[in-house]
């Protein structure tokens, strides 16, 4: 699989014009003769920032295949597999590569990683309404004039803080579509805990160990970020915590139906550290597992 370690690199064997900045690339659709990826499956070194709208083909990175026909921005972090298949792009629509090294000595280096829609499938791509597009392209075009506008000392901070407008932005719009989706969010909380609880009569818990939030978001078709955080928009609670507190039910039903000591009820659980069980139970409850039991048995 081929690896772009470079913008220049990707630049060069797309056929694309030379970036103006080694750590900083911009590709306009419209400004573009074409937009074709020659390579059908490739990682990058680098962030990318992508408004696209495709005329034909798909797009993917993940597991998911999209076609982008209404428009959507994606975000791509370094060495994410991407593969493109016939892919024609429509006039409008911008790829903005940033290399983490062009991020250094400015807080964004460090505060990119705390936007976890780096790491959603492609399906999981942000849907702009007209007006958030706007937006979007206003600070893509200040972006744009100041890359091709001789850079100088300033350049840098400068587009460094309208790409952070961008992802704030993101950020918040992100939440509206979380929103919007409701009905969507209450059909995956609903097959979330259908999921988990096929999983623990089917004996997943003996066979497997705790379910992770991987598996609960391969089940549902999404990635682990995008599921966590479109439960907790939703109900407050992150995936992991909704398979603990499914789990600390189960062991409330163990402790009160079956005379099983705190350690066998850990193992039958699928911990293999009974106290880590206690303490997890106690976060949840209130209360060890012993002292929930005598409550009811006193």
């Amino acid at each position: 699989m081929k690896h772009y370690k470079t913008i220049s690199e990707l630049c060069k064997s797309n056929g694309f014009p030379p970036p103006e900045n080694p750590l900083l690339g911009i590709l306009t659709f419209e400004k573009s003769e074409k937009c074709a990826f020659i390579e059908r499956e490739f990682t990058m070194a680098f962030y990318t920032i992508a408004l696209t709208k495709l005329k034909t083909g798909t797009f993917q990175y993940g597991r998911t295949k999209y076609d982008h026909e209404n428009g959507s921005l994606a975000f791509l972090k370094p060495h994410q597999k991407i593969m493109m298949n016939n892919v024609e792009t429509s006039e409008k629509g911008f790829l903005l590569y940033i290399h983490e090294d062009f991020l250094l000595n400015h807080n964004l280096h460090s505060e990119i990683n705390k936007y976890g829609y780096f790491d959603y499938e492609v399906n999981e791509a942000l849907h702009l309404s007209p007006k958030e597009e706007d937006i979007i392209w206003d600070l893509f075009n200040k972006i744009e004039l100041e890359y091709y506008n001789n850079q100088d000392e300033f350049s840098k901070d400068i587009v460094i803080t309208h790409i952070d407008s961008i992802l704030k932005y993101a950020q918040r719009f992100y939440k509206r579509q979380f929103l919007n989706r409701s009905v969507l969010s209450g059909t995956i909380i609903t097959k979330f805990t259908d999921i988990l609880k096929q999983y623990f009569e089917n004996g997943g818990l003996q066979k497997n160990g705790l379910p992770s939030v991987k598996y609960m978001a391969t089940k549902l078709a999404l990635s682990p970020k995008y599921l966590s955080d479109l439960l907790k928009q939703e109900t407050g609670k992150t995936a992991l915590e909704h398979i603990h507190i499914s789990l600390v039910m189960e062991a409330k039903n163990i402790l009160m139906s079956t005379d099983k000591t705190v350690a066998e009820t850990a193992y039958e659980l699928g911990f293999e550290n009974p106290p880590y069980f206690t303490r997890l139970f106690k976060k949840e409850v209130g209360v060890t597992p012993t002292k929930y039991r005598d409550r009811f048995l006193n």
